[in-house]
């Protein structure tokens, strides 16, 4: 599995905390030193973390389980839906709506209706409705993929959830810990990493930062779903030589 080597993370900026008045006292096990004002953040414990969470989410892509990603703040955003994006697995970029996990069903309702308006488009029903009524469900659907566009495919609550900035999406992390759902995140020096799973002790506020550590995160997933690919074609030559020694 790819790694993410001390230098890389360095040439990346992982190590830089925050301003040392704005510590939370958490984080001391993962400090090294302060600079400046500025806390450092100890690379080594950020290797052997970012290790643990690729090998836990490897192991959910193997499984088949899906794994939402939630960054709404700017410098992540697009980094997100890229490399997320890339692996197949669903996130959340616009904006945390109150409910998305602890009130699925809701969630779920929504995107059904957004299928219903795109099987409306595809069987000629759009163009049925006056024009005024076309122009509120196209706006209607507008709104819903904003929102829930990159979700769409989410059948079912996530088998983990991973979160850059764990003070700003502070309400998924308390719907994911509501829920029992593992929560993986970037924690940076003023964060509390104690509701967190799988804490990363990175920099979440510098974008070569956050593309580092999903570099790492979306390979290790990329390779859980080539593994499962690998186990499904054994399984299906097996069964072809078990039907052909019946016959």
């Amino acid at each position: 599995m790819a790694k993410a080597t001390f230098e890389e993370l360095l040439d990346a900026g992982v190590h830089f905390g925050h301003l040392k008045r704005k510590w939370n006292p958490n984080m001391a096990p993962y400090i090294f030193t302060e600079q400046k004002g500025i806390h450092i953040i100890d690379l080594n414990k950020t290797i052997v973390k970012l290790d643990e969470a690729a090998n836990a989410m490897r192991q959910i892509a193997k499984s088949g389980k899906k794994i939402l990603f939630v960054a709404t703040k700017k410098q992540a955003k697009e980094l997100v839906a890229e490399r997320v994006d890339a692996v197949n697995m669903p996130f959340v970029t616009e904006r945390w709506s109150g409910g998305m996990l602890t009130n699925f069903a809701t969630v779920r309702k929504a995107i059904r209706k957004m299928s219903q308006i795109d099987k409306m488009e595809t069987d000629g029903t759009f163009m049925t409705l006056s024009k005024r009524e076309r122009l509120q469900v196209t706006r209607q659907r507008a709104k819903l993929e904003k929102n829930l566009g990159s979700i769409s495919d989410l059948s079912r609550l996530p088998a983990a959830i991973f979160i850059v900035d764990v003070k700003k999406e502070h309400i998924a992390v308390a719907e994911a810990q509501k829920l029992g759902i593992p929560i993986f995140a970037m924690v940076d020096t003023n964060s509390d990493p104690r509701p967190i799973d799988f804490p990363i002790p990175a920099n979440d506020d510098a974008s070569k930062s956050i593309a580092k550590i999903l570099d790492v995160i979306c390979g290790a997933i990329a390779e859980g779903l080539s593994e499962r690919k690998v186990d499904k074609d054994k399984k299906g030559e097996r069964k072809e030589s078990a039907v052909e020694e019946e016959n």
